[in-house]
């Protein structure tokens, strides 16, 4: 299958690539807004600065295309945080997918680093997202900036404080933590996002 991958000013895009031709997908890197929208899926990742992010996608009306799909979409890493409300990243206004704010790590001990780098165990799993995988499993996270646990939370990680690993809304879905990078954990949830979406949607999760 065909899975679309947003085109943007953001890095990373490579491991994603690579981690869906090992799952036997055709990663198709593009900004064309009606490939992007005929495409079975659209993966949505990134890092980067949230402010310089949405300039970008606002300048080329990518802000709109992504907010207009209706197949499954998965945002990474900032991907995930572009599809809230708010970032307190540069004060920035966002897509508004999700009807939350994105928040700034406060340390509260010496040892409590930002950003917020390594490997973290994931919590309070839901959606077929997450099929397969089990509470306590562990995947890889690099983030400044973190989403609170709201009404749209179907992972939880704890660093300084619990926060959402992951997000769903409708044909959205996001994880702040890399599943490229993060191993047969990562593989499997990256997997069962392509099955999602071969199914979509006659069998809404």
């Amino acid at each position: 299958m065909e899975a679309a991958i947003v085109k943007y000013n953001a890095g990373n895009i490579y491991s994603v690539e690579s981690a869906l031709r090992r799952l036997g997908a055709t990663p198709l890197l593009t900004d064309d807004p009606e490939t992007l929208r005929q495409s079975c899926c659209v993966l949505f990742p990134g890092q980067g600065e949230a402010r310089g992010a949405m300039e970008y996608l606002r300048q080329h009306g990518l802000d709109k295309v992504i907010c207009s799909l209706t197949q499954p979409v998965l945002g990474i890493c900032i991907g995930q945080q572009l599809m809230c409300r708010h970032s307190e990243e540069g004060d920035t206004d966002c897509l508004g997918i999700f009807d939350t704010d994105v928040r700034r790590f406060v340390p509260t001990r010496h040892e409590e680093k930002i950003p917020a780098m390594g490997w973290n165990s994931l919590t309070g799993l839901s959606t077929a997202l997450f099929d397969g995988i089990a509470e306590g499993d562990y995947v890889y996270f690099v983030h400044s900036y973190h989403v609170p646990c709201c009404e749209h939370t179907i992972a939880t990680a704890d660093y300084i404080h619990p926060y959402s690993a992951a997000i769903h809304k409708d044909n959205f879905y996001a994880t702040q933590f890399h599943p490229e990078k993060s191993g047969r954990v990562g593989e499997r949830i990256l997997e069962n996002f392509l099955h999602i979406a071969q199914t979509w949607p006659s069998t809404h999760p």
